[in-house]
């Protein structure tokens, strides 16, 4: 009995041997990519990595010098229009209007993507209410804070409901609430269908947003994975063990001689794979000799351990790649 199975989807992004250099320097050096349908790609780098020079491509704005890429099963070279009709794209910097409302940008974009003004007004409205932009779709851009300006550059990309939206670092400059503000529609949109795929330089963000993420260092891509993949890969989980005496903090560092010391703190960190047997383990070994700590705290890699041991670059901060080369 033949058993049909269906065809795999067609990857919304797909690019294979990426190449561009701008005189003796190399930009992307052979980059390979591969984004499914309805997900989130975000695309991890330090300034200069190459990260927007590979949206630039992939968004028609750029050739490539060698390599091949099809967005939505269209290829870049012989079908740059159905690409273009296929994506949205939200650059670094606002591109907004500043002598416009912000209804009045919407329009114009409207205008511009040949909706009918009937239409256009329609768009306009659902997308102001979306972008919770209602009370000011009116006012002067002048008006706008930095967030507001960068929502509704995201709501100007949706006028026409794109397979794929690239938002090259969409929350570079916001504030912490403005940030998290974004990250909801970027859910909402992604919710809806679309696929984005996203550079930042800001671990948190890919960590919050992505199905998977990949790092780009020197023009190539030196690993692509989920975020928790790529925390396996690293490792360096460790547990703090926390003591309220010098005595037991003593025996404590007696026995787990792997431990690393903080005598200031009264605090031991032990290398753990962070999983219940590792902290039952630790736990067992203290218990054997009547100690016991006052807490324990699991500490997990993050995407800047990630970040730190792929590429030897620190993250700036706690979350921000500020590295330049």
């Amino acid at each position: 009995m033949n058993t049909a199975f269906p065809p795999p989807a067609t990857p919304a992004v797909e690019a294979r041997g990426l190449c561009k250099s701008y005189g003796k320097q190399l930009v992307l050096d052979g980059v390979d990519l591969d984004v499914a349908q309805g997900s989130v790609f975000a695309l991890l780098g330090p300034n200069g990595a190459g990260k927007t020079t590979i949206v630039h491509i992939l968004a028609t704005l750029l050739n490539p010098d060698a390599g091949s890429a099809s967005i939505a099963g269209h290829d870049l070279r012989d079908e740059p229009e159905a690409v273009r009709a296929a994506i949205g794209v939200t650059g670094q910097f606002s591109a907004v209007d500043e002598l416009l409302s912000g209804e009045e940008n919407l329009l114009l974009m409207g205008r511009l993507r040949h909706l009918g003004e009937r239409q256009a007004r329609r768009r306009a409205s659902e997308l102001l209410e979306q972008f919770e932009l209602t009370e000011a779709a009116k006012k002067p851009l002048a008006a706008f804070s930095g967030g507001m300006k960068r929502r509704l550059d995201l709501a100007m990309t949706l006028v026409t409901v794109p397979s794929v939206i690239f938002l090259d670092e969409p929350t570079t400059g916001l504030d912490p609430r403005s940030r998290r503000t974004m990250w909801q529609i970027v859910r909402s949109i992604v919710g809806e269908g679309v696929t984005v795929f996203l550079t930042t330089q800001y671990l948190e963000e890919a960590d919050e947003l992505a199905d998977r993420v990949a790092v780009l260092d020197h023009g190539r891509l030196v690993a692509q994975g989920s975020p928790a993949e790529l925390k396996r890969r690293v490792g360096g989980g460790y547990l703090r063990l926390q003591f309220s005496n010098s005595a037991s903090f003593e025996r404590a560092a007696r026995l787990v001689d792997e431990a690393t010391r903080d005598d200031a703190a009264l605090a031991l960190d032990v290398p753990s794979e962070s999983d219940l047997p590792s902290i039952r383990r630790a736990l067992d070994r203290l218990d054997s000799v009547g100690v016991e700590p006052d807490s324990l705290t699991v500490h997990t890699p993050d995407l800047d351990d990630v970040f730190f041991a792929l590429t030897g670059a620190p993250a700036a901060g706690d979350t921000e790649l500020e590295v330049t080369r």
